[in-house]
């Protein structure tokens, strides 16, 4: 008789956990044994893979920082890297792809070990940290403006308040103070988030998710005459799409607007493109209106 056992996506289970689902010791090991259960390092089972979960307690610890945030649909710009928080006194770190593998700290470029001392225990898991530690992680470990894009995000999808948000920024350091005065909330995405920081970057008076009569709803109004649309992969792709946007380009140009449409990818990670381009058709305005 197979066991069917009752776990949620991503959690991690001790063994005594295991035996007070019901299961017996030989019902572990035959379970471990046929691939229906996971057992991802010592006392330590799921019941899948889940999210990058498993390969954090097989190191040692738990997922963390925007590896974690990542997985509740949080815009963070570098997925590439597996964060992983451990208590200060653990030892014996392994592979997070292999537990017969010992870790050596450094040694990976693609594997984040925090130490810090978590702040919100209440909500913590085998699994993962809690959101609140995960958020402040978050902040520490990025760049300003990433972490920013972050922060609109997680108040964007209403995973924690600005109550929330503010508490966690009471846990951290001072000179991590600018990034909670940059945030606003209400950016739909992390390039809208990270657009908005170039356009403030430049000095220039703007409005965001602005409804343009005939033409519809836009990102970002600079100056009353610009209207600059954050375009990504996942929101434009498809002949369809394309055609619905020259339309709207067609519709702002009548009415006297220049529209620019930066690629997502560039305000992510060629973010000096996108300034040169918004600098460019500021100067040549200023210059039209001088003759």
């Amino acid at each position: 008789m197979v066991f069917m056992l009752r776990a949620a996506p991503g959690e991690v289970l001790t063994r005594a956990d295991l035996r007070a689902r019901g299961m017996r010791p030989k019902q572990i090991t035959r379970e471990v044994e046929s691939g229906r259960l996971l057992r991802v390092r010592r006392d330590r089972y799921m019941s899948a893979p889940s999210g990058g979960v498993d390969r954090a307690v097989r190191v040692g610890g738990r997922l963390a920082c925007v590896s974690l945030l990542a997985l509740l649909g949080v815009f963070v710009l570098d997925k590439r890297t597996l964060h992983v928080h451990l208590e200060r006194t653990m030892s014996r770190l392994r592979h997070p792809d292999d537990p017969r593998r010992a870790l050596s700290p450094g040694a990976r470029s693609d594997l984040s070990l925090h130490w810090w001392p978590l702040h919100d225990k209440g909500e913590v898991t085998l699994g993962c940290v809690s959101i609140f530690d995960a958020v402040a992680q978050a902040i520490r470990c990025q760049e300003p403006r990433a972490a920013v894009a972050t922060i609109d995000s997680v108040l964007y999808l209403g995973i924690l308040t600005w109550t929330q948000v503010r508490d966690v920024f009471t846990c951290l350091p001072d000179r991590y103070g600018i990034v909670l005065r940059l945030v606003d909330g209400v950016a739909e995405s992390g390039p809208e988030s990270l657009m908005r920081l170039i356009l403030r970057q430049l000095g220039l008076t703007f409005r965001a998710q602005v409804d343009v009569p005939e033409v519809g709803r836009v990102d970002f109004l600079v100056g009353g005459w610009l209207i600059i649309e954050c375009d990504s992969k996942a929101h434009h792709e498809g002949w369809e799409k394309q055609q619905r946007d020259r339309r709207r380009d067609l519709a702002a140009a009548a009415l006297g607007f220049t529209t620019l449409r930066p690629l997502a990818e560039d305000i992510m990670y060629r973010p000096d493109l996108v300034v040169r381009a918004v600098r460019g058709l500021v100067s040549a305005r200023r210059r039209s209106s001088t003759r």
